[in-house]
């Protein structure tokens, strides 16, 4: 396979052991660069046993972890993967690095769970008026393409997104080092949502392939240390980057559109008597961040 994989560890060492052995049957082993960024378990051994190039960058975020390993890719496609992907079909790899080569863009997989269904992992871009609409009226109510538009992730087609999760994205090299590809300072969360609003801004788009699909465990090291979802972080992070690549207008409708999402999902929970919790947790979470 005529592509480079840098992969970010964090005390993954499990998610790893997955990941490798799905990479097996690739016959023409790619580039394997395997970025250590603090962990504290035996990762970086079951790497380096595997064939990969181990860098041990210290207890540095993931965007930063990422930019390093590309530093060292000697392909002109790149492919960043999470440690908690799954490889089920292998061919999908260089697909994806097939569309690299001839479309200069951010590509990305449809992200499956664990049990096959879809995860939300591409999204439209935030701070647009349309985005109030499916905050009211849940996308499956919506007629096809408007729902399609509120959530990409659920398309059929190859189509461009706003913006995608992270966990597997394949581009050029020379387009991931133009762009950072990550902003350093960024140490964790909302780093996908940067990239891809700033390769937007550069003329990048990002592209979801929904017929190429790779399994994705999702919060194999965030969740542990934060115990759980830690949703007053993730509120400040959107709206930091947000800000920051959309500016204050996007940043109001991208506030109301949120606000309204969980306010809505909260209240159809509790009218069908299951626990509204986590919608009502994040919609504290996003009134604190605006006071704050």
């Amino acid at each position: 396979m005529s592509a480079s994989i840098v992969v970010v560890l964090h005390d993954s060492a499990e998610d790893l052991q997955r990941l490798l052995r799905s990479l097996e049957p690739i016959t023409d082993r790619p580039q394997l660069i395997v970025v250590d960024a603090g962990s504290s378990d035996d990762g970086p051994a079951i790497a380096a046993a595997w064939g990969a190039e181990v860098v041990e960058a210290g207890n540095v975020g993931f965007g930063a972890a990422n930019n390093i390993g590309l530093e060292r890719a000697t392909h002109s496609i790149t492919l960043l993967l999470n440690p908690d992907i799954v490889v089920h079909e292998p061919p999908v790899l260089e697909r994806l690095a097939r569309h690299a080569r001839r479309d200069d863009a951010l590509h990305v997989p449809r992200l499956l769970n664990p049990d096959g269904s879809v995860q939300r992992s591409a999204h439209p871009l935030p701070g647009r008026v349309e985005a109030l609409l499916p905050a009211v009226v849940h996308p499956r109510a919506l007629p096809r393409p408007l729902r399609e538009r509120a959530d990409p992730w659920r398309a059929e087609a190859d189509r461009p997104v706003g913006w995608a999760i992270a966990a597997a994205v394949a581009a050029r090299t020379a387009t991931l080092r133009a762009l950072g590809p990550f902003d350093p300072e960024q140490f964790l969360f909302f780093e996908d949502l940067d990239l891809c609003l700033r390769a937007r801004a550069a003329g990048v788009p990002t592209l979801l392939h929904p017929d190429l699909t790779l399994e994705h465990r999702g919060g194999h090291s965030t969740g542990p240390a934060y115990g759980g979802e830690p949703h007053a972080l993730l509120a400040q992070r959107r709206r930091e980057v947000v800000r920051a690549n959309l500016g204050g207008r996007a940043l109001a409708l991208d506030d109301a559109a949120q606000a309204l999402t969980f306010a809505t999902r909260a209240a159809a929970r509790a009218a069908t008597r299951r626990d509204p919790g986590r919608e009502r947790a994040q919609l504290a979470a996003l009134r604190a961040a605006r006071r704050g």
